[in-house]
């Protein structure tokens, strides 16, 4: 396994993540959202697309101000909420 797969992720910033993408999902989806369960499936329950995918990152590392390594990421990263707050948490570059 890389280092990088073992890299322990904060607590905080992910549930930050979490709260981020329920807040930021509505607004990339174009229409409001009920209650979004943790482990729906971005693309087959909430209809996220890929350039949707893109749109939402970008939001969520604005208004996080923190910057996602998005060149790993995979079609599993994206199957729920929980999968992609996971990478994110996991994948912040760090600031110089």
């Amino acid at each position: 396994m890389s280092e990088a797969a073992v890299q322990t992720t904060d607590p905080e910033l992910r549930e930050r993540i979490l709260h981020g993408i329920g807040e930021l999902l509505p607004r990339v989806l174009k229409r409001e959202l009920p209650e979004i369960p943790q482990d729906a499936c971005l693309f087959d329950d909430l209809g996220l697309t890929s350039a949707g995918t893109i749109e939402l990152i970008l939001e969520l590392e604005e208004s996080l101000d923190i910057q996602v390594d998005v060149e790993q990421i995979t079609e599993d990263d994206l199957r729920s909420v929980t999968r992609l707050a996971d990478y994110v948490a996991g994948h912040v570059i760090p600031e110089d």
